[in-house]
């Protein structure tokens, strides 16, 4: 998702006629929403992989593909899909936020003579544009990782939201607004480590695949080095996600909360499962980001192609 910023940054450069700005953010922002309609299952197995074993109960899924038959089994082929209007409404708010501020500081920041921003500068620059996304994306990550742990609850503590907007309206009505931002650190964290791991790696793995005179820059070369900065980033971020996920689903227990803060839940976790259970759900994860980003800039490309031949060329 991060990586085609530096692209997209470069491609606007080269064209005469550019496409406006709002435009480029409905174009990012839809491009996240089609790649979420098919990764959306990996994060529902994710998030429900991060929660199984919580609270010392024994792991319910042995591992992600066991997680996934069991959902199937017991939830339906629909069941995979909860929490897709979750899903997409963050990309409409944290993608579209995102690209649109990520967008303007590069702007900013690229010389009057056209240099762009140094490295440094990017990582700067995409980290705070995810950070920023990530804040105006919270109420949405909330509402999806609470619709898709729902289906391993018992009945009797299910939350039952029917969709986003649902689930929105009942969490400020039940638990107050400030709940919709609840986890927001975390998820800020998160957003921070991603875009520094992924730009960083991104890059060098695409300068380094490029220098190796195997590869062109084409397609094949933006996905390998898309799947190898994966991993890097998958590594650096679920830790951090994994605290996300447990604050963003607890619930109160004799009026406190289950955890005070991140850090309290990273003990914990290392504590009653174990130091390698911070990176639960890892193949999921994984398996979600790289296709994710490898489909968003498909989308992405497809998009600003039909557009400059239909509205920028007639």
């Amino acid at each position: 998702r991060h990586l085609g910023d530096q692209q997209l940054g470069r491609m606007a450069d080269t064209k005469p006629k550019t496409s406006p700005k709002a435009i480029k953010f409905l174009f990012g922002g839809l491009a996240g929403m089609g790649a979420t309609v098919f990764v959306q299952p990996l994060d529902l197995v994710k998030n429900r992989m991060q929660l199984s074993g919580q609270g010392s109960k024994a792991r319910e899924y042995k591992t992600s593909f066991h997680a996934l038959v069991s959902i199937l089994k017991n939830e339906g082929v629909g069941g995979i899909y909860t929490g897709l209007s979750a899903g997409l409404l963050r990309q409409a708010t944290y993608t579209t936020t995102r690209l649109g501020i990520y967008t303007i500081l590069f702007e900013k920041m690229t010389r009057p003579d056209g240099t762009p921003p140094s490295f440094i500068m990017k990582a700067l620059i995409g980290m705070t544009a995810g950070a920023i996304g990530a804040f105006v994306g919270t109420p949405a990550e909330v509402a999806l990782i609470r619709m898709t742990a729902d289906g391993r609850l018992p009945a009797d503590q299910k939350r039952g939201y029917s969709n986003v907007f649902n689930a929105l309206a009942r969490i400020t009505k039940e638990e107050g607004v400030t709940t919709l931002w609840r986890g927001c650190v975390p998820t800020m964290a998160r957003a921070v480590v991603v875009n520094a791991a992924q730009l960083a790696s991104y890059s060098q793995t695409k300068q380094g695949l490029l220098d190796s005179g195997y590869f062109g820059d084409d397609i094949l070369c933006h996905f390998c080095a898309s799947m190898i900065s994966g991993l890097v980033t998958t590594a650096a971020s679920m830790p951090v996600d994994i605290v996300k996920t447990r604050i963003q689903s607890m619930r109160m227990i004799d009026g406190k909360p289950e955890y005070k803060n991140g850090l309290e839940v990273l003990g914990k976790v290392i504590r009653n499962e174990g130091f390698f259970s911070l990176w639960k759900g890892f193949t999921p994860y994984y398996a979600r980001l790289g296709p994710h980003t490898v489909l968003t800039f498909i989308f992405l490309e497809q998009m600003n192609k039909l557009y400059k031949q239909h509205v920028l060329e007639r």
